[in-house]
């Protein structure tokens, strides 16, 4: 139990599991978990990061590591991850989820799922997937989505990933929820996206959700204020 932990232990090294919430940045999570250590402990310095980021409009399970377990960092975050998805069809925006306006619309009508399910089971496996350009993706030493931010598009490199299954979970237009089981790297917008393309439209996210990364599941997962009372 967290109650029984010391701040000496959080050096020492420890893993949490929380739920992102809505609009928090990966970032935001890991400088608030810092903070509420700091001033629990009376401590001035304390190493604190993440196994995988989540966009801002995702929510769900981040893996945080602190002290000397931040050295694991690389092995947390290279397990299999579970997500769920809701891809809107019909529209696009530049970043592939809410965070942008719609800039483009397409006909849906003509979709069917049969037609999306077709198209699902042509997007699993090793795949050589186009990030967005809006990511955390490096082009000349800077992060994509900052070039994006001052209208410097550029496409990027093609990145293989293995998407192991995509499931169907239900359509009711021009909506799709999907179920999916995905290597570390993978980019969910991107899935929409090309979703979006196979079936002569467009799509992007209006929902992600992670419940899975590797052996850690959102069942174990904290919320942060439930973790500021487990402090307390």
């Amino acid at each position: 139990m967290i109650e029984s932990i010391t701040g000496q232990e959080y050096f020492d090294g420890q893993i949490l599991i929380f739920d992102k919430p809505y609009k928090w940045t990966s970032f935001d999570l890991v400088n608030r978990v810092r903070w509420a250590l700091l001033r629990r402990y009376n401590i001035k310095k304390l190493k604190v990061g993440h196994a995988g980021t989540l966009d801002p409009l995702a929510t769900g399970l981040m893996i945080i590591a602190t002290g000397k377990a931040t050295k694991r960092i690389i092995e947390l975050q290279s397990g299999e991850k579970e997500y769920y998805a809701t891809v809107r069809l019909g529209a696009t925006t530049p970043c592939f989820d809410l965070e942008k306006e719609v800039d483009a619309v397409y006909p849906f009508e003509h979709i069917n799922e049969k037609m999306i399910a077709e198209a699902l089971a042509t997007m699993t496996g090793d795949i050589d997937q186009i990030p967005p350009v809006f990511s955390a993706k490096k082009v000349e030493g800077e992060r994509a989505y900052d070039k994006a931010r001052r209208g410097e598009f550029q496409e990027l490199e093609p990145k293989r990933v293995q998407i192991n299954e995509i499931g169907l979970l239900g359509y009711v237009a021009p909506d799709v929820t999907l179920r999916i089981e995905c290597s570390r790297g993978t980019y969910i917008r991107a899935i929409a996206r090309d979703l979006g393309i196979k079936l002569d439209s467009g799509g992007h996210l209006t929902d992600l959700r992670r419940t899975r990364s590797g052996i850690y599941t959102i069942d174990n997962a904290l919320t942060f204020s439930d973790f500021l009372k487990k402090l307390a």
